[in-house]
């Protein structure tokens, strides 16, 4: 990952540079105007922000540790899981810390190349996810329909080979329409109304032709969300089905335990991007826009291991065993 973002910063700094020569950028630093919080709540705002990132972090740091500590974890259902909260931490990482500066001071002002960096580490992380939940749906479906082959066809070496391609493909897919953005002229005005760079925001700041840089997002959006997203609505079609055929009620209510949580997890993340991607920017408004782009950037992320927590048997059973061992050993210390 480092070596995708010094590559993107060279280009950056050197579509820069090339259009300073020119003269033809005529603004430097992009205003975000963020929330339109009264300045009475505007502390209440910002502590309740902390404490939602605070708990993400905190949360997915946990089913890392929790996968990685207990061998009873040691498949590839949690192997996704903690990829996805990988993906997790970075998504919120790159958005929130600019959003609590922006909910603080009322607004926040960064350079063009800045607001090109974080839209790139968003898009791709978002872009991470969309394959993520993919790749755990294909493995719920083998493990529902397909029991006896599941050793098989989710092997190590397919769960390795699948996580480096995804990972590969998103970071450096992206950097297509990311390049061709940082070549645009940005001619003003300089503010955007919103509390991080998405791709509608910045492009409304360029006085250059879009065409290409949006043909660019429409051919990756069909590549990383569209296509994933009717990948899990057939692999959960054949679920049902399979549930469908389980004679008792009890093991119907089992099998499908063990894919209520991604299934849970799927419906926010896809159903907000839907609403903020797929609705026309002329039926709703900024603040509309800004509510439902909150809830997949930092609604979402907070939710994933709390859901997956709830719901998943094995994972808290590991989390008492790991609390208990971490209470054992500090009273031991002390």
């Amino acid at each position: 990952m480092f070596f995708f973002f010094c590559l993107f910063q060279i280009n950056v700094i050197f579509c820069s540079q090339v259009m300073d020569e020119k003269n033809v950028t005529a603004i430097t630093v992009i205003q975000f105007l963020g929330f339109h919080i009264p300045k009475n709540i505007k502390l209440l705002v910002f502590f309740l922000f902390l404490i939602f990132y605070c708990v993400t972090i905190c949360g997915n740091l946990l089913i890392i540790t929790l996968v990685s500590y207990s061998k009873t974890l040691h498949s590839p259902m949690y192997f996704f899981l903690s990829q996805l909260s990988v993906s997790d931490i970075l998504l919120t990482t790159d958005v929130v810390p600019t959003m609590l500066h922006t909910v603080l001071e009322s607004s926040t002002n960064v350079s063009v190349s800045e607001c090109i960096t974080q839209f790139y580490f968003f898009a791709a992380t978002e872009s991470l996810e969309c394959l993520l939940l993919t790749v755990m749906s294909y493995d719920r479906y083998v493990a529902i329909c397909k029991p006896l082959h599941y050793t098989l066809l989710m092997s190590h070496r397919f769960c390795w080979i699948t996580i480096i391609t995804s990972w590969s493909l998103s970071f450096l897919a992206v950097l297509i329409p990311t390049l061709t953005i940082s070549t645009l002229q940005f001619c003003g005005p300089n503010i955007i109304d919103h509390f991080f760079c998405d791709l509608d925001p910045i492009l409304q700041l360029s006085c250059s032709d879009t065409t290409i840089v949006q043909l660019e997002a429409t051919s990756l959006s069909a590549v990383f969300a569209v296509i994933p997203f009717f990948i899990i609505i057939v692999s959960y079609v054949y679920i049902v089905v399979t549930i469908f055929e389980i004679p008792s009620i009890t093991g119907r209510q089992k099998v499908f335990s063990t894919c209520s949580s991604h299934l849970t997890v799927v419906s926010i993340f896809y159903g907000t991007i839907v609403c903020v991607y797929l609705i026309p920017s002329r039926v709703q408004s900024w603040d509309i826009t800004k509510f439902l782009s909150l809830l997949y950037t930092v609604v979402t992320p907070l939710l994933n291991p709390i859901i997956y927590s709830l719901r998943n048997k094995e994972l808290k059973q590991v989390a008492g065993k790991f609390s208990n061992n971490f209470l054992y050993l500090d009273l031991k210390n002390n």
